[in-house]
């Protein structure tokens, strides 16, 4: 796969999709994680100890150097069905539900190392490709904007919004003139 990144806005506004290209053209666009992929990653996360959905977020988030946050929509059913196929086993420690990997967990791990090695190859393939050295950091500044732009926009006034549509046209025009 070649070297190239083709901007489209969809690592912010669907951040759960990379794409790559040259010259303006998609070559691919898939999702950070494939269907099923979310339960071998949290089993490779309780494997090195246990921790409550929260951390689990957390700490993916951070692993992707802030390319993929995911839900809880995702993270809390999946520990579910782990807990149910026997592979998980929670407990409530200081009132939150925390997770460990059992015995039959570890096994299926082992059993499924090659995917769990293949997910965890590719998704790192696609964060240094599309956010390597200091995108990395852009991303996560863009992200923690947006947040704010977005939690103060539908907070505010019809002024307030008003004046943060004009902040944004000049910060872009700032940026633009800044780097001629």
């Amino acid at each position: 796969m070649g070297r190239g990144f083709d901007w489209d806005g969809s690592f912010f506004f669907g951040p759960r999709v990379f794409s790559f290209g040259h010259g303006g053209r998609h070559r691919h666009r898939r999702r950070w994680f494939e269907s099923g992929d979310m339960k071998y990653v949290i089993l490779k996360q309780l494997k090195d100890k246990p921790k409550h959905g929260y951390e689990i977020m957390k700490d993916l988030a951070e692993q992707m150097h802030g390319c993929y946050s995911p839900s809880p929509g995702t993270v809390y059913p999946t520990l579910q069905w782990l807990e149910d196929e026997g592979l998980v086993r929670s407990r409530d420690v200081d009132g939150k539900k925390v997770y460990e990997i059992t015995e039959a967990g570890t096994q299926f791990l082992e059993e499924h190392k090659d995917v769990v090695t293949d997910i965890f190859d590719r998704v790192a393939e696609g964060v240094e490709e599309v956010f390597g050295g200091s995108m990395a950091e852009l991303n996560q500044e863009v992200a923690r904007f947006m947040k704010t732009v977005y939690r103060r926009g539908w907070r505010g006034s019809d002024e307030a919004r008003r004046k943060i549509v004009d902040i944004l046209t000049k910060a872009a025009k700032d940026i633009e003139d800044a780097l001629v």
